[in-house]
């Protein structure tokens, strides 16, 4: 188990990290979230692990293949770590219980809103829940980090210019709140 006890940035993808075109999975078809390189790496400064948590129905829907998807994820972790801002882990569901295709469709407890990303990045990387945070741009999102216990939780609405825009103030506020 790595880094028991450490609390976590929990970060959606899609609209959070990179702008929501629909079923992101290329470099050529990112756009990064203005801030947000800035913003992680406050948050790291300020002692959270970065985990990224993110539903991937176009992996259920068969528009790219889970290989394709852990393809772009390893060039999205390589970018984050060339701006300072390393990602501990993403988590993932491919799976969507009614557009889902073959084994993909599938009703499971990792799908946000169910908790299952949270509570098995807690398991694995020794996370404490109730000191993370959440950063997600929809419901979904913030519902999934309430049933896994997490208290802080809040809706990024990416479209508007500076939403990242005073990272390390906001971090530097909650590492105080929180030891």
């Amino acid at each position: 188990m790595v880094g028991e006890g450490r609390r976590a940035l929990f970060l959606d993808r899609d609209g959070v990290i990179n702008v929501n075109h629909g079923y992101v999975h290329t470099a050529d078809q990112t756009e990064w979230v203005p801030g947000i390189f800035k913003f992680c790496a406050a948050a790291r400064d300020a002692g959270y692990a970065l985990v990224v948590v993110t539903n991937q129905a176009g992996i259920a829907r068969g528009y790219y293949s889970e290989a394709d998807f852990l393809d772009y994820t390893g060039w999205v972790h390589k970018a984050f770590a060339a701006h300072g801002a390393e990602i501990l882990a993403t988590f993932y569901c491919p799976h969507h219980p009614t557009a889902g295709l073959g084994e993909f469709r599938v009703e499971c407890g990792c799908r946000k809103p169910a908790p299952g990303m949270f509570t098995a990045a807690a398991h694995l990387l020794g996370l404490v829940l109730g000191e993370s945070i959440m950063l997600g741009d929809k419901d979904s999102d913030l519902i999934a980090a309430a049933n896994a216990g997490i208290h802080q939780r809040f809706l990024i609405d990416s479209s508007k210019l500076g939403a990242f825009d005073a990272p390390a103030e906001y971090m530097s506020r909650c590492g105080q709140e929180h030891g």
